[in-house]
């Protein structure tokens, strides 16, 4: 594997656009256009610093070999998978949220039920909160709930 495409290889493992390496490379697309397609050659600096930004040496960068092409699609592998496992995460997460907010809508529902099923309770809750004020009051403080298992679960 030569330079054009280690370069290639590396930027795609670090999840990098050819803009955002020109950017800090302080070149234009082009210029990575062209190292990677083998049309050109970086300066001595602009190797240096990508060796930095990759976080490889400059043997490794300049030098031919067939275990960097394994590596690279092994760094680019694992980038793919942490992103797949993040996704997983962030979806498990949002049904969990759901599912805990639907059970205190649930709870609070039941509540009101049973409040109104309770005859001798009912006179009391219904003379202190007179007309739909209690169902009311009920949800609000169910979405507060929903609103605090929401921020817990963050």
């Amino acid at each position: 594997m030569d330079l054009s495409e280690k370069l290639l290889n590396l930027r795609k493992a670090n999840d990098l656009t050819q803009e955002q390496l020109a950017e800090k490379t302080g070149v234009s697309r082009q210029s990575v256009s062209k190292w990677e397609s083998g049309q050109s050659v970086p300066e001595l600096d602009k190797i240096v610093a990508l060796c930095e930004i990759f976080n490889v040496s400059t043997d490794y960068l300049l030098k031919p070999s067939e275990i960097d092409l394994l590596s690279a699609k092994t760094q680019m592998l694992e980038n793919q998978q942490k992103s797949l496992e993040n996704a997983m995460q962030k979806k498990e997460r949002r049904k969990n949220l759901i599912f805990g907010c639907a059970a205190i809508y649930l709870i609070a529902f039941a509540a009101l039920i049973l409040m109104e099923r309770l005859t001798w309770m009912n006179d009391f809750l219904w003379n202190l909160f007179p007309g739909v004020t209690l169902h009311i009051l009920i949800l609000c403080i169910a979405t507060a709930a929903a609103f605090l298992f929401c921020r817990r679960q963050r």
